[in-house]
C-alpha cells in the first residue's frame, strides 16, 4: 500500500499545511507549475517527490523534471503531464499516447479546477488536484490524498485550503 499526496499549480507558494496534510503519505506527486526550486526541494524533504514541470516553470525546474512522465506505482500504470486536459477534451499533446496505450491513472494540472473523473472509453481515472498556490482565479485551494494498493486506487480525499 502506497499513500500519495498530490498537488499542482503551487506557483512558487509554500503553505505549511502541505507538510501537515502530507505528513502521513509515502510519496508526493506534483502535477506542474511548481514555480520555484525551493518549493520542489521543500516537498522532497518531506517525502520522495515525483513531479513534472509546467508551462510557468523555468530552466532549473525543467532540468529537474520532465514535461511528461509515465511510471508504475505498485501495480498501477500512471501518466502525469501538466497540460493534459480531461476525459472528452484531452490536450492534443497526450491524445495519441493515451489512446494508444491508456494508463490506469492520468494526472494533470494547469486548469486550477479540481476534477476527478473516470473515462469509460479509455478505462482510466483522471485526477486534476486543482491549484494549491495563491496565483490564479480559483476561490479554494486544494490538495488530494489517495491510496494505491496493488491494482486499486482508493480512499481519495480532497483537502480544501481556505
Amino acid at each position: 500500500m502506497t499513500r500519495i499526496g498530490l498537488l499542482s499549480d503551487t506557483h512558487g507558494f509554500w503553505d505549511e499545511r502541505y507538510a501537515l496534510h502530507f505528513a502521513d503519505v509515502d510519496q508526493i506527486w506534483h502535477a506542474g507549475d511548481i514555480g520555484s526550486t525551493e518549493v520542489a526541494l521543500r516537498l522532497s524533504r518531506l517525502h520522495p517527490l515525483t513531479a513534472v514541470y509546467g508551462n510557468i516553470d523555468g530552466g532549473d525546474l525543467r532540468r529537474m523534471f520532465s514535461e511528461k512522465i509515465r511510471f508504475r506505482c505498485e501495480e498501477v500504470d500512471v501518466m502525469m503531464k501538466h497540460i493534459g486536459g480531461y476525459p472528452g477534451r484531452y490536450d492534443r499533446s497526450v491524445v495519441r499516447s493515451l489512446t494508444a496505450s491508456p494508463p490506469q491513472l492520468f494526472i494533470s494540472g494547469h486548469s486550477h479546477i479540481l476534477k476527478v473523473q473516470y473515462d469509460p472509453t479509455l478505462r482510466l481515472l483522471h485526477v486534476n488536484p486543482g491549484a494549491a498556490g495563491l496565483q490564479g482565479w480559483q476561490k479554494v485551494r486544494t490538495l488530494v490524498r489517495f491510496v494505491i494498493d496493488g491494482h486499486d486506487i482508493r480512499d481519495l480525499e480532497v483537502i480544501e485550503l481556505r
